[in-house]
């Protein structure tokens, strides 16, 4: 399969070195004819991510084509580079044919590996476009296989936060919650918790929860905070401090790993990347599918390991 070359695999009147990722036209298949490089993970017909895909496949149409490369040694079959939970959920849907992309090279790596995550900031700012332009939250719901209510408060996201705050967590995964917990503090409180928090990279409930605790009355929106004087809704002073000692204990912690972070993180980084790029190879794949079938599973596992960091939330819509 590596000496197989595309008729369109050069821009015309590009450089000649620099060759197209895909054909110029998309070509339809039956999904009868796609063999999959990778089997599904046990119970992933029933997770979240998979009934959106449906739902939204449901609502609106495939919008990401899956991707795919001849099969030279069989006529008319093409081995599934991308998009398998995309090809599963047309076959439930009773679909028989999809419009594909046609790769130029049959290495799987990069679909795994180069993707960008949606993150909430984005999230909200796509919903609120989308309202403004008169889509119905309802549609949208619908589309993204999310509850109304989810869809509401995506798009009231940044109601109360500042636009500096905003600006420092646009790309990062903050979660919904913790702008919750933003919005109890004032203007420059919210910049200085958002710095924190890009500086830590923690963006956890936990750490917002113990940014508003340590934040003096005169930066909070509502004042007094009622919390300190033993309010059941809101933290203790004895609440406080086991708080501010376990991020005293987490700091410690970070600080006895830096040593050997680094170097441990590139081991795994290129033990992972050699793993997916022996993945990439169709023949390898089908071996070990027919001889080492256990082995497939766990090394696709890591091979889909993106980063050593926590795991940010979904992304919407298809994947």
């Amino acid at each position: 399969m590596a000496d197989w070359q595309p008729e369109h695999a050069i821009e015309p009147g590009g450089d000649p070195h620099v060759h197209l990722a895909f054909e110029r036209q998309t070509i339809t298949i039956a999904i009868s004819a796609l063999v999959p490089l990778k089997s599904l993970r046990e119970g992933v017909r029933e997770s979240k991510k998979y009934a959106q895909i449906v739902s939204s496949i449901e609502a609106i149409g495939l919008v990401e084509a899956p991707v795919v490369i001849a099969d030279t040694q069989h006529a008319g079959q093409y081995f599934l580079l991308d998009g398998h939970l995309r090809i599963e959920a047309l076959k439930q849907l009773g679909t028989e044919t999809v419009a594909c992309l046609v790769a130029t090279d049959d290495e799987t790596y990069t679909y795994n590996k180069r993707v960008n995550r949606l993150p909430p900031v984005q999230e909200h700012r796509m919903i609120a476009r989308a309202v403004e332009r008169g889509v119905a939250p309802a549609v949208i719901a619908e589309a993204l296989g999310l509850e109304v209510g989810s869809v509401h408060r995506k798009f009231r996201l940044l109601d109360g936060i500042c636009p500096e705050a905003v600006d420092i967590l646009k790309d990062t995964t903050c979660p919904m919650n913790v702008f919750e917990v933003l919005r109890r503090m004032s203007t420059m409180r919210q910049i200085e918790a958002a710095d924190l928090m890009v500086g830590q990279n923690n963006f956890s409930l936990m750490f917002a929860k113990a940014l508003l605790a340590a934040t003096p009355d005169v930066q909070l929106v509502k004042q007094p905070r009622k919390g300190r004087k033993g309010d059941a809704n809101g933290p203790t002073t004895q609440q406080i401090a086991r708080m501010e000692r376990e991020l005293a204990a987490l700091q410690t912690q970070v600080k006895s790993v830096e040593d050997s972070y680094g170097i441990d993180n590139l081991h795994l980084t290129v033990a992972r990347g050699y793993i997916a790029k022996l993945l990439g190879n169709a023949l390898i794949v089908r071996w070990l599918s027919q001889n080492r079938h256990e082995y497939l599973g766990e090394f696709q596992r890591i091979a889909e390991i993106e980063t050593i960091a926590p795991v940010p939330p979904p992304a919407l819509g298809q994947e």
